[in-house]
């Protein structure tokens, strides 16, 4: 009789924020209990380490990769963009990571499911650029979230997607248009060759893609399915796709096959 495999490895690369003028790495709670709730994995944070840390180490150890979002934006000298305004929070060390960690997950075949941020992250990773003020370009909507709501208001559905006919969303739902929590300043502006939409907005902005040379599951959402799992059957799907892919990936690397093979 077989053992049975361990739970998923799935990393989780941090943010940097400051406390008391000292940087911390820092993930959100809820991005944890969407990995141990949502997957059965196992949560592996990755510290921002940028340029100090080479990534296909890193990838060697994952079953899949949740990058996450962020109150930060992605800069813009990563994909040619101009210059953020005044004010605007980045975060560089997070940038100088999930970009190449996420080019490395896909050479690596590793499942890669990427929220928010993430889904900007992914796209600019492999060549596209980003709107950095989505709802000041003409006949676009407000997707920015009210912050003056309290976080369980905040996080509600706010606005329909349509969902690409026959793509790997609408099999999940078994519907063509569904209600998001969409919450974002940034958005898709030119999209990478490798991608594929997967979903839009009533203006027209993406809001889910699809690596379509990616041999797993390769996704980016610009909602938060993480917030809704037990609840709403999308979200539940989503999370199912990418665990079953990371159980896969487990299986494969595991296997004596694998093994003899490297």
């Amino acid at each position: 009789m077989s053992s049975p495999l361990p739970p998923p490895v799935i990393g989780i690369p941090a943010c940097v924020r400051e406390f008391n003028e000292l940087p911390f790495h820092t993930v959100s709670d809820k991005y944890v209990a969407g990995v141990v709730n949502g997957v059965g994995g196992l949560p592996l944070l990755i510290p921002a380490a940028g340029t100090l840390a080479e990534m296909a180490p890193v990838v060697e150890c994952l079953d899949g990769l949740l990058i996450t979002g962020s109150p930060s934006n992605v800069e813009p000298h990563h994909y040619g963009g101009e210059p953020s305004r005044e004010g605007t929070l980045h975060d560089p060390c997070r940038d100088a990571t999930t970009l190449p960690l996420i080019r490395a997950a896909l050479a690596a075949g590793v499942p890669v499911f990427a929220i928010c941020r993430g889904h900007q992250e992914l796209n600019v990773a492999l060549g596209g650029s980003l709107h950095q003020l989505v709802h000041e370009l003409p006949g676009k909507l407000d997707h920015r979230g009210n912050r003056e709501l309290p976080r369980l208001q905040r996080y509600e559905p706010r606005h329909s997607v349509h969902l690409t006919p026959g793509g790997l969303i609408a099999r999940i739902a078994g519907t063509t248009e569904i209600l998001v929590n969409s919450l974002h300043a940034q958005a898709i502006d030119r999209l990478a060759d490798r991608l594929i939409v997967e979903a839009v907005a009533d203006d027209g902005t993406i809001e889910a893609v699809r690596v379509k040379d990616a041999p797993s599951f390769a996704l980016g959402v610009q909602w938060h399915p993480e917030w809704r799992i037990a609840d709403d059957p999308v979200s539940r799907g989503l999370f199912d796709a990418f665990r079953d892919a990371a159980r896969a990936h487990v299986a494969r690397r595991l296997s004596p096959q694998a093994g003899r093979a490297a």
